[in-house]
């Protein structure tokens, strides 16, 4: 329903609200619990058939906020809704300019219930509409997602997230973690879709280990979500976890070695070995060619160095990055712990191998090592890593991250984290911060160059973003030129420097 909010004939505003199309094109967050602050991104299309949008704002629980961008360019949208397929939608081909997105914060909410997203358009015959766009649930944490286990103090709570894993190395990962010295481990796995017959030669390989806790999820969950899940269901009592991988092999001392390095940290991680299925080892070091930082945290936002499989935190973490945002672009669960880690203290780091990071096909990450697999992804990449994706893909997905973090971490980022995330989330609008992002790579000339120079990548994404609207004018529909700000699927961004150091090169 559109709603009018003038004293027009009543019979004009409901043939203006009928001509209204507005609507949200990505998924909003299904829920959010109470007291738990987070940042969403929201990427739609706004025009009214026979008039001109003057100005659109978004409305979420009543406060209103600009748009990142608007009137921007759908090209596909138009060609859509003017083809044979639209219908009559769009007559006058309005459409054309119809595209907008924006990172919207969303302060703690303190009581349950719905929270509407709505769209407030004013024409430029002066009227405003009104119209939803959706709602997110704010709800109490759900008393029945940890799994209730009686445990000793200080168990860590080893969080591993399944699919269709390989049965070869998912049993020598268990067999690693069986092997432990510390013994103070429970192992919850939360699998994310798992075909049946997979699945039971997975419950064969656990052969009734009370120390493993399986949870099937309901619908098929992507790494990012089934590894929150995992997090979220592992038992209240223990005090530290461990997120793993399915297809690595842990030393013995893994545990044990990174509980002693943990202190006052948040987070503590160590080095990794690299291997083949086979047991080849590939390097010896995932650090060969890269200066290892974990303590900037504009360099971990713009390049994550900090893997999943090799981390141990305390529940407080794990409570304070839950729920994970939901951000454009492919999303990486080890990068977001890690900014929320550094973003409310400190990183420790471990300086040896703690496990094998096994290299095959199938892992998730695919063959970093591998130098035939990596020129594969670089050909079949080619038409997709444009400024475009480099843009929704990697800076937008950062910006998300960075207003996050300011939301949640406020009472603990020290003022130059603060600052570091303000100028990231500035950078597509004020040429200052902007300027800051562009020349970070410089600082590889003494010695930081921990990214690799990644930020070249997204200053490309946010020069695409001025650029097209300064090339499309005012033109109304489109012309010779494709011009388009519709959102690639996928949006693959590629850090170059980056891309050739996972490939070994």
């Amino acid at each position: 329903m559109v709603s009018e909010r003038d004293q027009t004939d009543p019979d004009t505003a409901a043939a203006r609200a009928r001509g209204l199309r507005v609507a949200l094109e990505n998924h909003l967050p299904d829920s959010l619990p109470v007291g738990r602050a987070t940042a969403i991104f929201c990427y739609g299309h706004c025009f009214h058939q026979r008039e001109a949008v003057w100005e659109l704002e978004l409305a979420v629980g009543g406060v209103r906020h600009r748009p990142a961008a608007v009137r921007m360019p759908r090209r596909d949208l138009f060609e859509w809704l003017t083809g044979p397929h639209g219908a009559g939608e769009d007559p006058a081909g309005r459409s054309y300019r119809s595209g907008f997105w924006s990172t919207v914060p969303i302060p703690a909410q303190p009581d349950p219930g719905p929270l509407h997203v709505q769209a407030i358009v004013r024409l430029c015959s002066g009227v405003e509409l009104l119209a939803p766009l959706g709602a997110i649930e704010v709800a109490a944490p759900d008393p029945r997602d940890p799994i209730e286990r009686s445990l000793a103090p200080g168990t860590v709570a080893v969080c591993m997230a399944t699919f269709d894993p390989e049965i070869a190395l998912f049993t020598t990962q268990v067999q690693s973690l069986r092997a432990q010295s510390d013994e103070r481990w429970i192992c919850v796995i939360s699998d994310g879709g798992t075909n049946p017959l997979r699945f039971q030669q997975m419950l064969a390989v656990l052969d009734g280990d009370p120390r493993f806790v399986v949870s099937r999820s309901e619908r098929r969950l992507d790494p990012y979500r089934n590894f929150e899940r995992a997090l979220r269901i592992a038992p209240p009592q223990a005090e530290l976890l461990a997120p793993c991988d399915q297809d690595d092999r842990w030393y013995p001392d893994k545990l044990a070695a990174l509980r002693d390095a943990l202190g006052s940290a948040r987070m503590v991680y160590s080095d990794q070995r690299l291997i083949s299925a086979d047991g080849r080892i590939l390097r010896d070091s995932l650090w060969r060619g890269r200066r290892n930082d974990s303590a900037n945290l504009a360099s971990l936002l713009v390049a994550n160095s900090v893997p999943g499989a090799a981390m141990l935190f305390g529940r407080e973490l794990a409570q304070l990055a839950m729920p994970f945002p939901d951000a454009p672009g492919i999303q990486y669960h080890d990068h977001w712990l890690a900014l929320v880690a550094l973003a409310c203290g400190e990183i420790a780091y471990v300086n040896r191998p703690l496990y094998d990071y096994v290299q095959h096909p199938g892992a998730v990450s695919g063959d970093v090592s591998g130098r035939a697999r990596a020129a594969r992804r670089r050909r079949s990449a080619r038409g997709s890593r444009g400024w475009r994706a480099a843009y929704f893909g990697g800076y937008l997905t950062r910006e998300v991250q960075a207003q996050t973090l300011l939301l949640r971490c406020a009472s603990t980022l020290t003022p130059r984290k603060r600052r570091a995330l303000e100028w990231f989330a500035d950078a597509a609008r004020r040429p200052l911060a902007f300027t800051w992002l562009a020349i970070r790579p410089l600082r590889g000339l003494i010695g930081h160059g921990e990214t690799l120079g990644g930020e070249s990548a997204i200053v490309r994404g946010i020069l695409w973003r001025w650029l097209i609207a300064h090339a499309v004018g005012r033109a109304q529909r489109p012309g010779r030129r494709a011009y388009d700000a519709s959102f690639p699927d996928p949006p693959r961004f590629e850090q170059p420097r980056l891309r050739r150091w996972r490939a070994g090169g």
